[in-house]
């Protein structure tokens, strides 16, 4: 399978990889909570870790220099879902992880969106684009909070 998705992946564009790595944030989030489901905490830690490691390599290759608005919106958006990750895996709660995996889900799809419309040679490949088709609306597991408040990500 490994091999499978090296292979997919070449020839893939920016925007594509990214997609690839949210798939990846997705799939190890989905594992997480099939652990808690399982009482397995070893495997619950091993999925929340290469999502967490999946989510620090999308902050760090920000440029945040060039990003301006939307890179910041991003940045905000990955210490979020980072915080939600974490509580999720502290608390071994399946609706946690679930909400992380459609908050993430609904960022993904404004990706897919780019590299779909890129593709077609019809939008810009950037930050901006993705930022202005997610909704950044996700609630909270109560309904009460949506995860940007004036801008502002929060967990």
């Amino acid at each position: 399978m490994a091999e499978y998705r090296e292979h997919a992946l070449e020839g893939a564009s920016a925007v594509e990889l990214v997609v690839a790595l949210y798939d990846g944030i997705v799939r190890f989030l989905h594992a997480a909570a099939e652990a808690v489901d399982r009482g397995d905490a070893a495997a619950r830690r091993v999925a929340v870790k290469r999502a967490l490691d999946i989510i620090i390599h999308l902050q760090a290759r920000l440029r945040m220099d060039v990003g301006g608005r939307p890179a910041k919106a991003l940045s905000e958006f990955y210490a979020s879902i980072f915080a939600e990750v974490l509580k999720a895996s502290q608390s071994a709660s399946r609706p946690k992880f679930e909400h992380a995996i459609a908050c993430v889900r609904n960022v993904r799809d404004a990706w897919r969106q780019v590299a779909r419309e890129s593709n077609a040679g019809r939008a810009a490949t950037s930050a901006d684009a993705v930022v202005a088709q997610a909704q950044f609306r996700a609630t909270d597991q109560e309904g009460a909070e949506p995860l940007l408040i004036n801008s502002q990500w929060t967990a």
